[in-house]
């Protein structure tokens, strides 16, 4: 947003601006909630907005396509799949004479600002649109269509673009809009069909969306530990036949009952041929005689609710993507407002369009490494964690290192992926590899056991933690914990868990200078529902948390929608952490979020009353609140619910819900079984540096502050911190970090919900260059 000193009213911002959304091209789930927030926003900051239906066909038909949009009329739009103002694929646009009647229909109605949501092709085609402005505006004037004044009103058109492509195939950002809900399609798909092929000894070949990009593909992959995937920028080399069915006759004779193989519909040789779905079914079934049986997964993967974690990115862009508009100058380029770690960046509209040409060009002209290295570090990192797990073989020769594995804390999604690419990478590695079952008491109580590659097959997709866990913490146990480590002759734990992992871990590590047992690395790999680790912006099960709450929340709306006047208090969990609370509201559409982070009086529950029967006076009759569970010792969520029943009688009524453990259950989104699986591989790599350097003599001994780290993810990077460095950034009272990223989205969920407040237009997304974006990318 805007920097300096530059600390104006962002509501007075729009004043006599009028700005038009469009949807175009193939449609994304999670558009209608950037298009909620464009409209939200701006009419927020005082400025006109306009709904153009039917994409670029709506621009240039006119008419009744191009409405002017109001607060309510986005309303219930933020749960649904596909876009709301529909889409359409537009020939007439390509033509001048098509851009001219557009350039007409806009000029009529004031419209000098456009928010573009859709692929490169419509991105594109709003940057030709806009480079031509000039000249379009010049022969109407000419033709007698505009006056000379309209023409002077609308002098230049600013452009930003949203990308909404479900196959993540736009260079320049981390994650396109519906990216992430295709993923979740495509989980849902693969855990039904493993079922079923586990059932029969079956081999599965699925077909995932992706002609040009193998994002989804390769996900997918890494998220079901298949065993085989093919994609586009990574043709399989020469005999690849010969190594696929060697891979799956040793899945099977490692006991595996079932063989998925990924293949993304533009996937080629090496030659540029095409693999299909079929080629690989025919090849299975003639060299192995297995029973094949192929899916393809079709447009289901555009289909359904988007996932919580493109309706928040949808949002945020929304936001953004008006704030861009509003600044942008005759000078300013048209950009693009993109995703970059946890960041909402501004690109350069053409250079990100560039680069995802130079991909196809790279391609096509045979490049397959330099197409990899295009489609950015997370592509690649991405890849490089799929072809270890995947297609390295375990060495022979061992490095005489043990690794412990366990898990601390609550239970949370994605926990039994971080613990089995811990496990498979530790003994690619070469080392041998410890489960440890229930946590650090587990480690005081010997429950130790080797654990080898077939002990973690199957558990990507399997929620809560197989290995058990527990809160206990493991100070009162350090002389066992010494003796078993000194037993089972561990040298090195890697700790997957909540907070308690992080204080449990700093309690061994303080246990170092008595038990000299305890002389060993140690790494943390952050995973609780309530993402109150420090050290991480991030925490393994947060987001599948968050999905749960989310889609009970729409439940929840859709429950108040046909009753009418009705108000939902719903009661979330995180401790003290207002993570959850905060990301639901802004998912979930709710009215307000109470968080212990920003402390609220009986003052601020009455103003949400009052706003409360305010709406119900409009065509939205229902409210949606969310209380952290520990925001306010006082304000109980039973209070609140008897507060809200009591000041709304007559206007609306009041029910309650405590979501309680089921935020802790389910199956793993995609992002955490990803997580979980990336962070597990990096932290062994760690490991298998830090125990060489710490080797003397065949002992290992290590006493120093960079032996004992966190694993976390830092605004675009994974990173190790060493836990004695993060004390200093935590509140140990209320088990939380001093900092937190997310809080800074706060005032977005009140704007989204009609408060007068004013937004902190001082941290800004400022233009940055796609080029040095590259070079330091995310690694998620």
């Amino acid at each position: 947003m805007l920097h300096g000193s530059q600390h104006y009213e962002a509501q007075t911002l729009g004043v006599g601006k009028a700005i038009a959304v469009l949807t175009s091209g193939g449609d994304a789930q999670g558009m209608n909630a950037a298009v909620r927030a464009v409209v939200r926003v701006g009419i927020y900051t005082g400025a006109k907005v306009y709904f153009v239906h039917e994409g670029y066909q709506g621009m240039v038909d006119g008419g009744d396509n191009i409405r002017e949009a109001t607060w309510e009329s986005v309303s219930m739009m933020l749960q649904l799949g596909g876009t709301v103002i529909g889409s359409a694929r537009c020939q007439d646009f390509r033509a001048r004479e098509g851009r001219l009647k557009a350039a007409c229909n806009l000029i009529k109605k004031g419209i000098t600002n456009l928010c573009v949501i859709g692929g490169d092709g419509s991105l594109t085609g709003a940057d030709t649109f806009r480079a031509e402005w000039s000249g379009l505006l010049a022969d109407l004037l000419k033709a007698g269509k505009i006056t000379s004044d309209e023409a002077k009103k609308s002098s230049y058109l600013n452009i930003v673009g949203l990308v909404g492509s479900i196959d993540n195939d736009f260079c320049g950002t981390d994650m396109t809009i519906g990216t992430d809900s295709a993923l979740h399609r495509i989980m849902e798909i693969v855990d039904a069909i493993t079922t079923t092929a586990q059932s029969h000894q079956r081999t599965f070949v699925l077909e995932v969306m992706g002609r040009h990009c193998g994002y989804l593909a390769l996900v997918t992959a890494l998220a079901c530990g298949a065993d085989w995937v093919f994609i586009p920028e990574s043709p399989p080399e020469e005999n690849w036949e010969e190594h696929l069915c060697r891979r799956l006759s040793e899945t099977r004779g490692r006991g595996s009952r079932l063989n998925i193989i990924i293949v993304a519909e533009g996937a080629i040789d090496a030659s540029g041929k095409a693999i299909t779905s079929e080629d690989v079914k025919s090849l299975v079934v003639k060299r192995l005689g297995y029973d094949t049986r192929v899916t393809i997964l079709g447009h289901v993967q555009r289909g359904g609710t988007p996932s919580a974690f493109d309706r928040i990115l949808g949002s945020r862009m929304g936001v953004e993507a008006v704030m861009a508009l509003l600044e942008g100058t005759p000078d300013t380029p048209a950009c693009v407002v993109s995703l970059s770690g946890n960041q909402a960046i501004r690109l350069p509209l053409m250079e990100c369009v560039q680069v995802t040409k130079e991909v196809t060009q790279a391609m096509n002209e045979k490049r397959f490494g330099e197409a990899l290295k295009l489609r950015g570090r997370s592509f690649e990192n991405n890849w490089s964690v799929y072809r270890t797990l995947a297609h390295i073989r375990p060495p022979s020769t061992k490095s005489g290192y043990n690794l412990a594995v366990l898990n601390v804390g609550a239970p949370a999604a994605g926990m039994n992926a971080a613990v089995r690419s811990t496990v498979r990478i530790g003994i690619i590695q070469g080392h041998r590899m410890f489960a440890v079952h229930d946590g650090f008491e587990g480690l005081a109580k010997a429950q130790i056991e080797e654990i080898g590659w077939g002990g973690v097959g199957g558990w990507t997709g399997q929620g809560g933690s197989r290995l058990g866990t527990k809160r206990v913490l493991p100070k009162k146990y350090l002389e066992e914990i010494s003796n078993n480590i000194s037993n089972f002759n561990i040298h090195g734990l890697i700790i997957i868990g909540g907070y308690e992992a992080f204080t449990g871990s700093l309690e061994l590590m303080e246990g170092r200078s008595k038990y000299e047992e305890l002389c060993i690395p140690f790494v943390v790999i952050p995973a609780t529902v309530s993402n109150n680790v420090p050290g991480s912006d991030f925490s393994i099960g947060a987001d599948t948390a968050l999905n749960t709450i989310t889609t009970t929340c729409d439940r929840i709306k859709q429950s108040a929608a046909g009753t009418k006047r009705r108000v939902f208090i719903i009661e979330t969990m995180g401790g003290y952490c207002g993570y959850l609370a905060t990301m639901a509201g802004l998912a979930s559409g709710a009215d307000a979020a109470y968080i212990y982070e920003e402390p609220f009086s009986i003052h601020d529950l009455q103003t949400n009353v009052e706003h409360l029967t305010e709406k119900m006076k409009t065509t939205v009759k229902r409210g949606l609140i969310l209380r952290n569970e520990k925001c306010n010792e006082n304000y109980s969520t039973d209070f609140v619910f008897n507060l809200y029943s009591e000041e709304g009688k007559g206007t609306f009524d009041c029910r309650k819900n405590v979501l309680g453990h089921m935020q802790q259950g389910g199956t793993p989104t995609p992002f955490d079984r990803n997580f979980g699986t990336k962070m597990g591989a990096k932290a062994v790599m760690w490991m298998t540096g830090k125990v060489k350097e710490c080797s003397r003599h065949g002992r290992i001994f290590a006493n120093t502050a960079d032996s004992a780290c966190l694993l976390g993810m830092r605004k675009r990077s994974l990173v190790f911190q060493p836990l004695v460095d993060l004390k200093s950034e935590t509140d140990f009272e209320h088990r939380l970090p001093h900092h937190q990223w997310w809080l800074k989205l706060r005032p977005i969920l009140k704007i989204l919900a009609k408060y007068n407040i004013n937004l902190d237009t001082t941290e800004a997304a400022h233009l940055e260059h796609i080029t040095r974006k590259r070079s330091g990318e995310s690694q998620m």
